[in-house]
């Protein structure tokens, strides 16, 4: 007897198919508005701005370093990196009224009505030899702990998680809880100068 010939399944339609799902998934799908990292720098001194109210307003910016080994400096004390996001956290929010901390404003937020709006200015610095790894766990760091506020503040004004509140809301407590978060050039700190 003859062998008996199996079957072929008839897959030259089957790769059309999938192209068309994918044509079709990518055009029917919307990507979220909050992609990537928002930031701003620090306005630049009035001219006529006395001396002392420049050492003042010294106050409202937290400086974070990453050198060429990977080390983390917030101010002028070295932190580990598990210890940042809490430090950000008391920076910005200053709960105690710290003079050495950031100051906070009363601003009139539309929707909300008056809120004490923290000035706090993240500056972020590494040098060219930082690793990309460090750098980007900083900046996980740096928007934990400005996400983890606005939970706090979404949770204390509306009673919700800040993700289940409407998009006016959530443009609210981003009002209320800004991400300033100003990022300098990197420097060659090791570098001595002739």
């Amino acid at each position: 007897m003859g062998k008996k010939k199996t079957p072929a399944i008839n897959s030259s339609s089957t790769a059309d198919i999938a192209f068309l799902l994918l044509c079709y998934f990518l055009m029917t799908t919307t990507m979220g508005s909050q992609t990537g990292l928002s930031r701003r720098l620090p306005p630049m001194p009035d001219k006529n701005q006395k001396v002392q109210d420049q050492k003042v307003n010294r106050r409202n910016i937290i400086v974070v370093r990453i050198n060429s080994a990977d080390r983390l400096f917030a101010g002028t004390e070295p932190v580990e990196i598990s210890q940042l996001k809490d430090k950000i956290k008391i920076f910005l929010s200053n709960p105690n009224d710290d003079p050495t901390l950031s100051e906070k404003e009363i601003q009139d937020i539309e929707g909300y009505g008056n809120c004490a709006v923290s000035k706090g200015v993240i500056s972020l610095q590494n040098d060219r030899g930082t690793s990309y790894s460090a750098y980007m766990a900083v900046q996980n760091e740096l928007v934990k702990a400005v996400n983890e506020l606005r939970e706090e503040f979404s949770t204390k004004a509306y009673g919700k998680a800040f993700a289940k509140l409407t998009e006016e809301q959530q443009g609210i407590v981003k009002k209320a809880i800004p991400q300033n978060i100003s990022e300098a050039e990197p420097k060659d700190v090791g570098k001595r100068s002739r």
